[in-house]
């Protein structure tokens, strides 16, 4: 038996007025996966228990098989693992994401005007991360370049104790109300203050600047968290697995489970991923692992932007290019099973994750059902 499961990051949806009462799922054009509906077993899943922030860390853990309560250490952990940093059991690891701020005239007041400082090139964020760390890194604090805007701050010895705000939750907010706050918020607002004057004069953002593009001129901190642990995945199932994603959260969970990393090229986490190459190298880790995990970041951050038009054709790009592809491949083998979800809905009219039920196939090629009407939506 071969198993594939295929994550549409944020796929799920609420009804919006512009597309007559759908949601971009059920706006979008997916016969694969309507095909597996109709064959398979359908229903909704909550993947965040309660209590837990809606998170693509909670939701994949949970679906995956390790119960966040008892795993769970925080989400810059998993990123940490992805880049290769080595944690001390004191150490505390920070998610600093790149953002654009939109200042007022006098620069009292501040919007959090895009997460992801436009989705910046990783080689430009390269640049910005390292010298905030030459400028202001210590021996206890250090700045590490991640993918794009997504990096991190490793705190020898640090505090957990701080509320932080995810950047994405707060898209068009004033930033005052959503500091760092707790027992370590003045180190970590003192950091994002001297981080912006770095970026403010560094050659980086004045060339965005001049070529029409949103500046990285501030750093935020959120997703702290110690060393995190997880038994191996083949040790709890008893099966081997791989899994490809272009961001460091999800290849970190899947190093921390003992799961093979698939290297693809051109894999973005956007619009422009390699969708056939995820694919592709699924099937290809078949032929030696027993699970597939697949993971496209492209539906989450068009719901973050707010833009169905993009969500749809990214939900509408996974159903040809990813899930199109695999049923394609795995007719090769005798039998398979697909399970094919959100992680979490990212719904266009609130732009952040939710913790709503989404909806779920599992399709068996041994057993084939008949659902005649069903199709893969909310």
């Amino acid at each position: 038996m071969k198993y594939v499961v295929v994550i549409g990051d944020g796929m799920a949806d609420r009804p919006l007025a512009e597309l007559n009462g759908k949601t971009p799922l059920q706006s979008a054009s997916t016969p694969n996966m309507d095909k597996l509906a109709r064959e398979g077993i359908i229903g909704k899943v909550r993947t965040i228990p309660a209590g837990f922030h809606p998170g693509s860390d909670i939701a994949n853990l949970n679906i995956l098989g390790y119960n966040p309560r008892e795993f769970y250490s925080g989400r810059a952990p998993l990123e940490a693992v992805s880049m290769g940093l080595i944690m001390n059991e004191d150490d505390v690891v920070f998610r600093c994401n790149l953002v654009t701020l939109k200042y007022n005239k006098d620069k009292t007041k501040a919007v959090m005007e895009d997460y992801s400082s436009g989705h910046i090139p990783t080689e430009e964020a390269r640049e910005l991360i390292l010298a905030i760390n030459k400028t202001i890194g210590s021996k206890d604090i250090s700045f590490f370049p991640g993918v794009s805007y997504r990096h991190i701050m490793l705190w020898s010895s640090g505090e957990t104790a701080v509320e932080c705000t995810p950047p994405h939750d707060i898209t068009g907010k004033e930033i005052a109300d959503y500091l760092p706050v707790g027992s370590c918020e003045d180190i970590l607002r003192d950091l994002m203050l001297k981080s912006a004057g770095i970026l403010e004069n560094h050659p980086v953002n004045k060339d965005r600047i001049r070529r029409g593009e949103k500046p990285a001129n501030g750093i935020w901190f959120w997703g702290q968290g110690t060393k995190l642990r997880l038994p191996l995945f083949r040790r709890k199932y008893f099966i081997d697995g791989a899994l490809v994603s272009a961001v460091d959260l999800m290849r970190g969970l899947g190093i921390s489970a003992g799961f093979e990393i698939l290297e693809v090229p051109g894999v973005t986490g956007y619009l422009d991923t390699n969708y056939e190459g995820k694919a592709d190298g699924a099937l290809k880790a078949l032929q030696r692992v027993d699970i597939a995990y697949i993971h496209v970041e492209a539906p989450d951050e068009a719901g973050h932007s707010g833009n169905f038009k993009d969500k749809i054709q990214a939900i509408e790009d996974i159903d040809a290019r990813v899930v199109g592809n695999i049923l394609k491949g795995l007719a090769a083998f005798d039998e398979y099973r697909i399970l094919i979800l959100p992680d979490h809905a990212t719904p266009i009219e609130v732009k952040t994750h939710t913790d709503e039920p989404v909806p779920f196939v599992i399709y068996d090629s041994r057993r084939k059902r008949e659902n005649a009407r069903a199709s893969f939506d909310e």
